[in-house]
């Protein structure tokens, strides 16, 4: 009998426990240089690189592009292991996993424009459109401004936001080498996530390479791969769930801190000498981790409603995007109010420019504010539905 050394196992063959296992494995030399990308304002190279090797990418890449076509809740807990060592660096880690996953649900064609010359090719995307889209033969001259670009500055292609016929959005995909970027993210939070404005002029972007997005979000990809998992995924779904996983992260990111560091920390203006035996700091920091207990507990069921749907071949039904859109603003509220509450048992010196808590907090609260996430905006789509209005007055 040959024995196979474990190496030589191939990298489809990983587990899912194996994979966010990789994360988990990359937290020391993410917060290593987690300050570093926080002042270039984009995650260090030697990062990205890491996270490469990593196949953290690819994960919703099929199989045949040498990915690993893992489900959504592997993806989401490989990125909130990314976001536990930074938030920045488990932003642009979700961001791009989905981008590039998604890259598979294009035309043939595309796909192998995308993958075929580099099968490890890692795609941004901005759908807000542009500001130029011209009808030409075969295909769109386009032009324009895309900000809030997370993760451009290493990214080969970006999916973009382009006005079709009938005043619809579509994505197009278009290479790196026809954009610049302007610098224009000089933010509070998230500082490294490098989400600069994308700049077009005059591009061609052929038809096999535009996608409508309101086909999308109806499950009517492009790809004949039909039998794929990313083919099933609900779109708009995945988009919203993916950007709580960094919030996840970032909530174990603080609680840990606050278990090795709070305990014996004198307890000011009392008679208390260690925090540990305070009862005001054990509510508090009891209160925090059942927050993050249910944050996480509601992500996990968003990623198993969506994973079911794609592993039947199905498109979830509207009543459940809409508790997804929801539940994903849901999830930000309760990290966000744990975190705040950590830094309360922490003391004000949490806000100090030096201490990890300030970034995680700042990460956390900017996060939070994406559109995708809004609280509000997602109780009134599914409050909608649940009283019986079919038209929710977002896309969902």
């Amino acid at each position: 009998m040959t024995m196979t050394s474990s190496a030589a196992v191939s990298d489809l063959e990983a587990s899912d426990a194996e994979l966010v296992g990789r994360a988990t494995g990359l937290v020391p030399l993410i917060r290593e240089y987690a300050m570093q990308g926080s002042e270039a304002r984009r995650v260090a190279p030697e990062v990205v690189k890491a996270l490469e090797d990593a196949d953290i990418f690819r994960l919703l890449v099929p199989k045949r592009y040498g990915g690993h076509g893992a489900t959504l809740r592997t993806a989401v807990d490989a990125v909130a292991e990314v976001a536990r060592g930074d938030g920045s660096t488990g932003w642009i880690a979700a961001l791009m996993t989905v981008g590039t996953g998604f890259a598979s649900t294009s035309s043939a064609q595309a796909q192998e424009d995308v993958f075929g010359a580099n099968a490890k090719a890692k795609v941004c995307g901005v759908f807000s459109p542009g500001s130029k889209s011209e009808r030409v033969d075969g295909g769109y001259l386009v032009s324009g401004r895309w900000p809030y670009a997370s993760g451009s500055f290493a990214a080969d292609w970006g999916s973009l936001g382009i006005p079709v016929e009938g005043g619809e959005l579509a994505l197009a995909l278009i290479p790196a080498e026809a954009w610049t970027i302007e610098p224009t993210w000089f933010v509070a939070g998230m500082q490294g996530t490098g989400s600069d404005t994308i700049v077009v002029e005059d591009h061609f972007v052929p038809d096999h390479r535009v996608q409508p997005v309101k086909d999308m979000f109806e499950g009517r990809y492009l790809t004949p791969y039909t039998d794929e998992r990313m083919a099933s995924m609900a779109f708009n779904a995945v988009a919203a769930a993916i950007l709580v996983a960094p919030q996840i992260g970032l909530g174990r990111h603080a609680l840990e801190i606050t278990r090795a560091k709070l305990p014996l920390k004198p307890v000011a203006y009392t008679s208390y000498q260690e925090a540990r035996l305070s009862p005001t700091h054990q509510l508090g920091v009891a209160g925090a981790a059942t927050k993050l207990h249910l944050a996480e507990l509601t992500v996990e069921r968003m990623c198993l409603d969506i994973d079911r749907a794609a592993a039947d071949h199905r498109q979830l039904d509207l009543e459940t995007r809409a508790r997804i859109r929801n539940d994903t603003g849901v999830v930000a509220e309760l990290v966000t109010g744990a975190i705040d509450a950590l830094l309360t048992a922490n003391g004000a010196g949490s806000f100090a420019e030096v201490n990890v808590l300030n970034r995680i907090w700042r990460d956390s609260e900017t996060a939070a504010r994406h559109a995708l996430v809004t609280p509000e905006i997602g109780k009134e789509a599914y409050g909608r539905l649940l009283l019986g209005n079919e038209e929710p007055t977002i896309a969902l």
